[in-house]
């Protein structure tokens, strides 16, 4: 059974980066779409990025669009999330999550399976 650990997050000044990195146990994630989310305090859960099963097609948020950028190694059963210029409002818990086989067409939470337990990313200025 597939599961998915959430690494990489901290605390970091505005404009700074960080990578966060989903790395998967009990299956291969080469069947699984990857994607990641996020939730502020208060605030629902919403997408953030997300991956094709071997990484030819990604789908990234307005709001990150320029600044994250989403990848993947399969060999490393691992998908990243590169997270530039960052902004106190990218402050948040940062989700990982799979499907199988392909990406839903929208970002709703609730069309992915497997969840990771997040990561806090603090942004401050």
């Amino acid at each position: 059974q597939l599961q998915l650990v959430e690494s990489g997050g901290g605390l970091v000044q505005t404009g700074g980066s960080l990578r966060l990195s989903c790395t998967a146990s009990g299956d291969t994630l080469d069947y699984y779409c990857v994607g990641w989310f996020r939730q502020a305090p208060g605030k629902e859960r919403e997408g953030v990025s997300c991956i094709s099963t071997h990484g030819l097609s990604t789908n990234i948020a307005d709001s990150v669009k320029g600044r994250f950028t989403i990848s993947r190694d399969n060999g490393k059963n691992t998908v990243y999330l590169q997270m530039n210029s960052l902004k106190p409002e990218d402050t948040a818990i940062y989700y990982c999550a799979a499907v199988l086989y392909y990406c839903p067409e929208s970002a709703d939470p609730n069309d992915y399976d497997v969840w990771g337990q997040g990561t806090l990313v603090t942004v401050f200025s």
